[in-house]
Formats: C-alpha cells, sequence, structure tokens
C-alpha cells in the first residue's frame, strides 16, 4: 500500500506552513507593476492592525520566472519596504510554476513556526 504524502508539492507544503506561523506572508505578481500601488496600499493598511505589531512578515514576489518581472530590490522599492519597522520584513522572489526559491520559503516559515 503507498502512502500518501502530506504535501503533493512545495506550494502546498508553502501554503500548510503559512497557515501553522503567526507570520503573515504577502504574495503578490511581481510582473504585474501596474497593480503594485493597491498592493502597497493594502499591505500597508494591513500592518496596521494592532494584532499584527512586531510579527515578522513575509512577502513573495511571484512569477520571478518571467522577463519583465520586478527584481526583489524594485519590489522592495515598490512595495516600501523600507519603511516597515518594528519587525523582521524578508522578501523574496519566486515562482510557483518553476519552483523558484520556494526551498528557501520554506526554510524561512519553519523557523518561525518553531519558535
Amino acid at each position: 500500500m503507498e502512502s500518501t504524502p502530506l504535501c503533493r508539492s512545495k506550494t502546498e507544503a508553502i501554503e500548510r506552513l503559512s497557515k501553522l506561523t503567526s507570520s503573515p506572508s504577502y504574495i503578490v505578481d511581481a510582473a504585474d507593476k501596474k497593480a503594485l500601488p493597491i498592493a502597497k496600499e493594502e499591505l500597508h493598511a494591513l500592518l496596521e492592525k494592532p494584532v499584527l505589531d512586531g510579527i515578522p512578515l513575509l512577502v513573495l514576489g511571484n512569477k520571478s520566472d518571467l522577463p519583465e518581472k520586478l527584481t526583489v530590490d524594485e519590489l522592495i522599492d515598490a512595495l516600501n519596504l523600507k519603511a516597515v519597522s518594528h519587525r523582521e520584513v524578508s522578501c523574496y522572489g519566486i515562482s510557483a510554476k518553476e519552483e523558484t526559491n520556494l526551498d528557501a520559503v520554506l526554510q524561512w516559515l519553519i523557523k518561525r513556526s518553531t519558535k
């Protein structure tokens, strides 16, 4: 009898681990530059909620496999992440399709799920 894997993919593992941590994961389309001002506004409004004070933030720029995507530095600037204070902020460019950087994201989530 074959055993059923707990997670069928790294993306599914990230989704499950995100639910186990107290750290919010904010995912944006790094190739959709027109949507970033709204994403920035929504993110900063979310971070103003007292319940999230001091909680680490994980920002993921998906679609890093596309040529028109923003780099991580450009994403940090577009979302004004340097203005976020009183919490750890991590930003990764990922590709769910290509599974780029998903191992690093999993490690980030695992590290924070044991605290």
